[in-house]
């Protein structure tokens, strides 16, 4: 099945000689690419190399073995190295498989994610602003840039909607599985009789999306502006610095007014735009994919419930893998790759497994 992963050790080779080359190093966008490069196959041909390893110990096991003759011990040594060696081969074979997936084209990008208060009125509202505290400590942790786009707050410190972007290397390809309904069990600070109140909160992440990648003509937009508002719609700003961005052909409804300058609002806007009708294309073309698989985790549906967050327990369940945490405070603080890796091996596993389908229906056929 690996007989051609030596083409990947020679291309890591060759990029290991190029990225030292001061003619590419002089080249930023050269260098960036192949960098990015050598950033994907890097952890193939480091298994591969494993692999080979394991082989190598298996052959020289099973000879050693032949040649022992009438010597019990070194036949018994040589059959504990040929049995560890052929349970590593097993383990980098599934590894190996996971590693070679098609890759999403789009897991490297920049995302806009957008969390809206769903059902429960405000303490839906401080939800979302404990969700986007949760997201901008974990792309703290990363090592990642977050820049707010537009918010609309509540009087006491809720979030309505906030819109706003994460800049730093695989974003998205470790925040595409949050799209969809989160769910909190909690008892809200206004609840005298102390009752668990349910309410929901809805998160899109969007890919970044480049202005060379979707062309948008000016005439299918209507902007109007208007004066920014803060929590409980009083006016914070005298001029009309707000913007408001309607994509006439798709009803699409962007607005932006956390910059004083209507300037610095159009470009956030136009971003945010350029992102949704982008991850509409997306959402079109995996919907398609999704049909013809068995099992999805994928990027989700937006209108499905992904995951409940139970206070009194300190519970969070993740219902698209079954997956229950008990340490909810930690991942409130924006610990959540143990919930994220959980759900990138699902998916892998859920992929590989729809390509040994079709692998066997195409031999059967």
């Amino acid at each position: 099945m690996f007989e051609n992963l030596d083409v990947f050790e020679k291309r890591y080779e060759e990029l290991n000689q190029k990225l030292y080359d001061p003619s590419v190093l002089s080249n930023q966008a050269m260098y960036t690419e192949l960098m990015k490069e050598y950033r994907n196959i890097t952890p193939i041909v480091e298994k591969y190399r494993e692999y080979v390893k394991a082989n190598r110990s298996m052959t020289e096991a099973r000879e050693m073995m032949d040649e022992s003759g009438n010597d019990k011990d070194l036949k018994e040594m040589a059959d504990e190295e040929f049995q560890s060696a052929k349970v590593d081969i097993e383990r980098f074979t599934e590894e190996l498989k996971l590693l070679l997936l098609p890759r999403d084209p789009n897991d490297e990008r920049n995302v806009i994610v957008e969390i809206r208060g769903g059902a429960g009125g405000e303490e839906a509202a401080l939800f979302s602003a404990v969700l986007y505290r949760m997201y901008t400590m974990y792309a703290e942790s990363r090592g990642w840039k977050t820049e707010i786009l537009n918010t609309n707050e509540t009087e006491i410190g809720g979030l309505k909607e906030i819109s706003f972007m994460i800049t730093g290397d695989g974003a998205y390809s470790r925040l595409k599985y949050e799209s969809g309904v989160h769910r909190v069990q909690r008892v809200p600070e206004t609840e005298t009789q102390g009752r668990v109140h349910t309410s929901t909160a809805t998160v899109a992440v969007l890919p970044e999306a480049e202005e060379v990648e979707l062309e948008i003509n000016p005439k299918d937009l209507q902007i109007d502006t208007f004066r920014s508002s803060g929590a409980g719609g009083q006016h914070i700003n005298k001029t009309s610095s707000a913007i408001r961005i309607t994509h006439l052909p798709t009803g699409t409804v962007v607005e932006c007014q956390d910059e004083r300058s209507q300037y610095k609002n159009k470009d956030k806007a136009m971003k945010v735009l350029r992102s949704r009708l982008f991850e509409a294309k997306l959402q079109e073309h995996n919907s398609k994919i999704a049909s013809e698989r068995k099992s999805q985790v994928g990027t989700g549906d937006r209108s499905e419930r992904i995951r409940t967050y139970n206070y009194p327990q300190g519970r969070l369940t993740d219902h698209r893998i079954g997956l229950t945490i008990y340490r909810l405070d930690d991942i409130l603080n924006g610990n959540i790759d143990e919930v994220i890796d959980a759900l990138i091996t699902a998916d892998r596993a859920a992929k590989l497994q729809d390509t040994i389908d079709n692998q066997s229906e195409e031999r059967d056929s």
